[in-house]
């Protein structure tokens, strides 16, 4: 296990300081860049752009460091930026002193992504959140509004 100050150099945020908070207060402080963005944003190049109770919207620019051996961006591409957006939507409606793992996550691909389709949204947002199970919907669109792909997720909820 890593200890704290190397927790803190790779980007992830300290246990103890997670569970001191609400899910939507640490999303806000990570938004906003008094936390530092997990280390998956920094390496597929997105970012929480919003973040409300019960909703968490991720912006990112495919590239073709994204792509396929078809050229188009990898399906995991388009599966982390939903799995993100769905998981911090429940995040963001969790108290503190709890957290959540993703139980499953199904995404629908309907149309391919590629560099020209320039930056993307991934908005998620809950369906449920109950106190063991909660459940969450999302959406990636380009910047037309046009549905690339869509997704649900099952997470549990556990005391940190």
């Amino acid at each position: 296990m890593l200890d704290t100050a190397a927790l803190r150099r790779f980007g992830v945020v300290p246990l103890e300081q997670a569970r001191s908070m609400s899910g939507l207060e640490l999303l806000r402080r990570l938004r906003d860049g008094d936390l530092p963005a997990p280390p998956i944003c920094r390496l597929l190049g997105f970012d929480l752009v919003e973040v409300d109770h019960g909703r968490a919207v991720f912006e990112g620019t495919p590239t073709e460091d994204h792509y396929n051996i078809m050229g188009y961006a990898h399906g995991g591409y388009v599966a982390t930026l939903l799995d993100s957006c769905l998981a911090c939507a429940v995040h963001s409606a969790i108290p503190a002193g709890q957290g959540y793992t993703t139980i499953e996550v199904k995404v629908n691909f309907t149309r391919p992504v590629r560099d020209r389709t320039g930056a993307v949204r991934a908005e998620g947002t809950v369906i449920n959140v109950g106190s063991r199970i909660a459940t969450a919907e999302g959406r990636l669109t380009d910047s037309a509004g046009t549905l690339l792909a869509h997704g649900t997720t099952t997470c549990l909820i556990f005391t940190i």
